[in-house]
């Protein structure tokens, strides 16, 4: 396969995966983005520009994770590598929860697609497998894909995934700490096997959570409940846990963004200024409940559509 275009922008939606007890499977897309231009050149070189998150901390060559994924893309449909221009503008936070590195992913996948001569050989289920395999799992890859509230599941022949029909009312609201929290990190204090009770408990909130999503937003305080991960999370970010706890208390359905250290709060936007007020009350209380006040920054995203990418050349 041969590349027939040579200048292409992506944007991809910042995601929360688990969405409470949809661990490794449930996630949502925010309409919080970041903005690739990718340029195919005709040296060998490879240069990224990065702006926004991460500027001065992500390499910026060869092992930029864009690079990669896309090199990753074009390798996996036979196309010839290239030299490449990246402008990155980053909105999404890394190291906090909302899929800072699922939208690399997916933002270099998609790249390749807007590159290559067939775009179709680098469909949507072929980009979902590769961003599974470069990710480890498709909870944050399918809605920075695909967009909305997603389902992804694994199946001998590859990752699959499905969109659902998200109730209107669905709010989300995500807090955002200055602190990170890296993703071996929150995974590795989790244990190799959890009691029969916790996971039967966290398989009936999870079939919960769907119907909650997407029927019935009044019991998504219930249908976020589980016993899975969050608990032996609190260890590593303490603060996190303290505030989904206040929130919960308050009547609203808290629950850790993906590996943390960022707070998801699925508001309903029929309460108003009630969501807020209970926002505000649950941060202020925080210095009682062992953790600082200072630190937390608020997003009201709204709920993204999946990547766009286009050609510009």
């Amino acid at each position: 396969m041969r590349l027939a275009h040579d200048h292409v922008r992506v944007e991809v939606p910042a995601t929360s995966a688990n969405l409470g007890p949809g661990f490794d499977a449930m996630g949502l897309a925010l309409a919080h983005h970041d903005v690739v231009d990718v340029r195919a050149l005709g040296s060998a070189e490879v240069t990224v520009e990065v702006t926004g998150e991460g500027a001065g901390q992500v390499p910026t060559g060869e092992d930029h994770l864009v690079v990669h994924a896309l090199r990753t893309a074009l390798e996996h449909v036979g196309a010839p590598q290239t030299g490449l221009h990246l402008r990155c503008h980053n909105r999404v936070p890394h190291g906090r929860g909302m899929g800072s590195s699922a939208a690399a992913v997916v933002a270099g996948l998609l790249a390749a697609r807007m590159l290559v001569s067939d775009p179709e050989a680098l469909d949507d289920a072929t980009v979902l497998m590769l961003a599974t395999r470069l990710e480890g799992h498709p909870d944050n890859a399918a809605p920075a894909l695909l967009g909305g509230a997603t389902v992804a599941w694994e199946t001998p022949s590859g990752p699959r995934a499905a969109v659902l029909p998200l109730h209107d009312d669905v709010v989300p609201v995500v807090l955002v700490p200055d602190e990170r929290c890296a993703t071996r990190t929150a995974r590795g204090v989790l244990p190799a096997q959890v009691p029969h009770a916790d996971a039967a408990f966290t398989a009936g909130r999870a079939a919960l959570l769907v119907h909650a999503l997407c029927h019935e937003p009044s019991l998504l305080l219930e249908a976020t409940a589980e016993r899975l991960h969050q608990d032996y999370r609190a260890s590593v970010m303490r603060p996190t846990w303290e505030l989904v706890r206040a929130l919960r208390a308050e009547g609203l359905p808290a629950v850790v963004s993906g590996a943390g250290p960022s707070v998801l709060v699925l508001t309903r936007g029929t309460d108003g200024d009630a969501a807020g007020e209970v926002l505000d009350r649950a941060l202020g209380a925080r210095d009682t409940g062992g953790a600082t006040a200072a630190g937390w920054r608020v997003l009201a995203p709204g709920v993204a559509g999946g990547a766009r990418a286009v050609r510009l050349g």
